[in-house]
Order: C-alpha cells, then sequence, then structure tokens
C-alpha cells in the first residue's frame, strides 16, 4: 500500500481482486472490503455485516451486491444499504481506478456514514 496525494491510499492492482470476490484492506478506520464485480466494477465498503458483523468480504457478489456468509443480508456495494425488508447501513468509501491500481479515499471514512459511491470505478475497456 502507498500513500498519494491527500489521503488517496493506493491498495494495488485490479487484478489482485478476483472477479466476483474482494480483498481486505486494514485502515485507521478498521477493515474496509474492495469489491471487484463481473463488469470489473470496483467498491469499497466496511467489512462488517450491519446485522450481526459478519464479514462483508466473504459473501457472495452479485451484479453490485453482497450476500452475507452469515445470514444472507443482501448490502448494495453502491449505497451500503441492507435490501429487501432489512434495515441497516455500513459505510462506503470513495475509490478510484488510477491506471489499473485501486486507489481508496480514506479520509471520508472519519466518523460518518459516506453518501452513496455514486459512480462505481470501473475498469476501461481492452482497447
Amino acid at each position: 500500500m502507498k500513500r498519494h496525494d491527500g489521503d488517496w491510499l493506493e491498495v494495488g492492482s485490479i487484478d489482485d481482486i478476483p472477479v466476483r470476490g474482494a480483498r481486505v484492506v486494514k485502515s485507521p478506520f478498521g477493515c474496509i472490503a474492495v469489491f471487484r464485480t463481473a463488469a470489473d466494477e470496483v467498491f469499497a465498503i466496511d467489512d462488517k455485516c450491519p446485522h450481526k458483523g459478519g464479514p462483508l468480504s466473504q459473501g457472495i457478489v452479485h451484479g453490485q451486491s453482497v450476500t452475507c456468509p452469515l445470514h444472507n443480508w443482501v448490502i448494495s456495494l453502491a449505497t451500503g444499504a441492507a435490501q429487501g425488508a432489512d434495515s441497516g447501513q455500513v459505510r462506503t468509501v470513495p475509490v478510484e481506478l488510477v491506471g489499473g491500481m485501486v486507489m481508496l479515499r480514506l479520509d471520508a471514512m472519519a466518523g460518518h456514514v459516506r453518501r452513496p459511491n455514486a459512480t462505481p470505478a470501473v475498469r476501461p475497456a481492452e482497447a
């Protein structure tokens, strides 16, 4: 991991994250799960389900959601909100892809739930 301008933190290559999988990054604000979807979108949220604290990074990624491995709660990767009849929220972390490297904006996590990731970081199509 490398620090860059401001509070952006380079956590590795998108290729280090399995498709429809996650990688966990330890930060001063807790563990962050960085997800890669089948469409090469990258999202980052707290690695702790709002229900019983299950490790979301070990869940099943489908579309822009992850299903918690403990009790099957579905969490939106874009908003951090529980879906369906469940209620709860996890923090989202702004994420960008720069030259195939995943960058997290850690200062956005300090002390509050983030606004939704309006746009996922997407790997550019190969030319």
